[in-house]
């Protein structure tokens, strides 16, 4: 018998790693992408937080929490699955929660709504497979002379959290890879797909159409981030709003020496975060400065990258906001050998909304995941830290 032909829309980390367990099921898969390259959009520029749900202290319930455990807590043995050991490429302490005057919680909030998660963390059956043993989740306080070392004005609390994020465009490098080596992949790189028609019925073949071509498959996956939603109605799915689309910018440093900044996220609300991957590499982002494009139209169009002399003010706004409460950040912005600006969309199934509103929808994440129409799926992926553990019950469910 011949093998299944599966087509994948998008080669993010959702797409790639669908692709690479369709085929090692046994399906034959071509996976298509605009880029030139798997890998090479938003899945590679954005800060690689492996969520706990510690993030959504301004979610009124654990839902986004209890949404996003099951998949994050996996997501170490299975990127090793995909791609080989991760070591060097983690950050190495836990994250810091700076909670800032302005935020839309205080700490008693937070204080709960930390306790609440941790307790989810410890119940749960897979806490001890986290990037780092998570079964005795804890949350401290930072004491006032510990706060005064990291934090500037406007900081009012600060917490220690067990959270952990991956370097991504190093583990977007490995994924590439691994995809364009599964010998039952075939990339279709540099192509936009137009539509997704059932030949004769939804439960029977599909057409993939790109521009004046077209291709039929056994079944199609719509793994796409951006573009994702206008495929959805060529396939007879109708999108159920309300959703948001937001483009966000951000800077990558490489530095000549190692720094020891902590990986910080300012909460809750329009801030920002640093991460520090490896005493060298770093993601830095200030909400404010880097929100360039937001909609909710089916599709946003992505806003051109600044260059020269604007990359620099982007830089430099950056820079000036992160120094106010984070002022340590300054030695990684006078150190750097390596500075790039780039960025990439975010999808939320909600109604937007300022992140200083306590009622934005952004505040909570639990709405994403698949629909299907016979042989056709579409998949929001939600969370960067969810979508390998998403593609593997994917495929298996696909498989069979």
């Amino acid at each position: 018998m011949s093998r299944r032909r599966a087509a994948v829309l998008g080669a993010g980390i959702m797409g790639s790693a669908l692709a690479i367990n369709l085929a090692r099921r046994g399906l034959e898969v071509t996976l298509f992408d605009r880029e030139a390259a798997p890998m090479a959009a938003t899945s590679r520029w954005n800060e690689g937080k492996i969520h706990l749900g510690y993030l959504y202290g301004a979610d009124p319930t654990t839902a986004t929490a209890e949404h996003i455990l099951p998949g994050s807590l996996r997501f170490g043995d299975l990127a090793r699955e995909l791609v080989g050991d991760l070591d060097g490429h983690i950050t190495a302490d836990d994250d810091l929660y700076l909670l800032h005057r302005d935020s839309v919680v205080g700490a008693d909030t937070m204080r709960a709504k930390f306790e609440a998660i941790s307790g989810l963390i410890r119940r749960h059956p897979d806490a001890g497979r986290y990037l780092v043993d998570v079964s005795d989740p804890l949350v401290t306080e930072l004491t006032p002379a510990e706060l005064s070392e990291v934090a500037g004005a406007g900081i009012v609390a600060g917490f220690r959290v067990p959270e952990r994020s991956v370097d991504t465009r190093w583990f977007a490098d490995r994924l590439a890879g691994a995809v364009a080596a599964e010998s039952g992949v075939t990339l279709r790189l540099g192509t936009t797909v137009a539509a997704a028609e059932p030949v004769d019925s939804a439960d029977g073949r599909w057409r993939v159409r790109t521009g004046d071509d077209d291709e039929h498959f056994d079944l199609i996956v719509n793994a796409l981030w951006n573009g994702r939603l206008p495929v959805d109605t060529t396939a007879g799915l109708t999108p159920q709003g309300p959703w948001n689309h937001r483009y966000r910018l951000c800077v990558f440093i490489r530095t000549r020496s190692e720094h020891d900044v902590p990986s910080a996220i300012v909460a809750v609300g329009p801030f920002g975060d640093v991460k520090n991957y490896n005493g060298r590499d770093f993601y830095l982002s200030w909400y404010p400065v880097g929100l360039v494009a937001e909609g909710a139209e089916l599709e946003l169009n992505a806003p051109a990258l600044p260059t020269g002399p604007d990359a620099e003010a982007f830089v430099g706004d950056v820079r000036a906001a992160l120094e106010r409460v984070i002022p340590g950040v300054s030695r990684v912005f006078d150190d750097a050998d390596d500075t790039i600006v780039h960025g990439g969309f975010v999808f939320a199934q909600s109604r937007g909304g300022a992140l200083d509103d306590p009622r934005s929808g952004l505040h909570r994440r639990d709405r994403y995941g698949v629909e299907r129409r016979g042989a056709y799926y579409s998949v929001d992926t939600g969370k960067y830290s969810t979508a390998p553990w998403s593609a593997s019950r994917l495929a298996a469910e696909i498989a069979g």
